[in-house]
């Protein structure tokens, strides 16, 4: 497979699990949609909404293209289906990373995102209304740090003086960091070049950067393709890089039942997504114009959750937080613990079972 198909490929994904990346990049979708904003103007014009009816409220959520429940329910139209219930709209505005989507939220554009770890550390670090309302990667292998297929590096210690390229704010950035760190090796003892995945995949393929720390599909693009091979992931390292979706403060503390709604939708998509993998592979192929091999093996290396956020999950929220003041990355000390709200996850699963889909 030639450098443009890879490139192709991987563009085409965004990222395998909605969340995995989540690198500082440009909106690419967002622009024009409606911003969730207006809907107060608007209902200020008609009566209050009710618990039963919300009378036009519209609900913007934010997506990364890529296979998943969330790509899954989007295609199906369950948001939509569920939410017209009451009345309320559903628009989408489409993001190539974590931290545009932050931004969205702060400026009350968009109401519902899923990201990585660093981008919501980074997030909570500036001030952004947000809560954490459940775990949908569980972080062990999803984000790796890749070389070129017949590399003479074998292990994290032999980057010394080696050009590495990374998205800048993403789960790989605070990975590659965290791994220079046990290898000990400082961040001045690499070059580290900080390229967003479009500028990355061409740069690796010409073999202008010795690695490259990415996350998935990128990963299992390059090695399902034979172009790249994993120097170290989570798994290997002992550092986690878990996503998360989360909700707009304002909304969550307004309409708490709209939250639970959305993550019972989502969990509804990820249980159809188990029960039936073969459908929902061949619908993810077609959609992103990849061979289904591609995909099977991308769940092969990530299986989606949507689990309440666990006190061990939050202390490496913490140590991604504490490391990163550390580095300067973020302004000031936060405690991780202070954004998470389990109570919509643990009501959203309970409703699922009870109306499968």
């Amino acid at each position: 497979m030639n450098r443009l198909k890879i490139s192709g490929i991987a563009a085409a994904l965004g990222l395998a699990l909605l969340a995995a990346g989540c690198g500082e990049a440009k909106e690419t979708g967002g622009a024009g949609v409606s911003p969730a904003a207006s809907a107060p103007a608007a209902a200020a014009a008609s009566p209050a909404p009710t618990a039963k009816n919300y009378n036009g409220l519209t609900l913007t959520l934010g997506i990364q293209p890529g296979p998943g429940p969330y790509s899954l329910a989007r295609e199906k139209g369950w948001f939509e289906e569920e939410f017209s219930k009451s009345g309320v709209k559903v628009e989408w505005a489409e993001f190539q990373s974590g931290p545009p989507m932050t931004e969205a939220i702060a400026a009350n554009r968009l109401d519902f995102a899923g990201l990585g770890n660093l981008p919501v550390v980074t997030a909570q670090a500036a001030d952004i209304g947000f809560v954490e309302i459940s775990q949908i990667i569980d972080g062990k292998t999803n984000v790796a740090i890749i070389v070129p297929k017949g590399s003479k590096i074998t292990k994290l210690e032999e980057l010394k003086g080696k050009k590495v390229a990374v998205a800048k704010g993403s789960n790989a950035f605070n990975f590659l960091y965290l791994g220079l760190d046990k290898a000990g090796l400082k961040p001045t003892d690499v070059e580290v070049i900080q390229l967003q995945p479009n500028e990355a995949q061409p740069a690796f393929e010409a073999g202008n950067v010795d690695a490259w720390a990415t996350w998935d599909p990128y990963i299992t693009t390059n090695v399902s393709t034979g172009k790249g091979t994993v120097l170290t992931d989570g798994q290997t390292l002992g550092v986690l890089s878990p996503s998360f979706l989360i909700a707009r403060s304002k909304l969550a503390t307004e309409h708490p039942e709209l939250v639970t709604r959305y993550l019972k939708v989502y969990e509804q998509a990820r249980i159809w997504e188990g029960k039936h993998l073969e459908e929902a592979v061949k619908l993810y192929a077609a959609k992103f114009q990849v061979n289904e091999a591609v995909i099977k093996s991308l769940r092969e290396r990530s299986v989606p959750i949507n689990l309440p956020i666990s006190k061990e999950i939050i202390e490496q929220q913490q140590k991604t937080a504490d490391f990163q003041f550390d580095q300067k990355t973020i302004r000031k000390k936060i405690d991780a613990s202070a954004v998470v709200d389990n109570k919509f996850i643990e009501q959203a699963i309970k409703d699922a079972a009870k109306e499968p889909k």
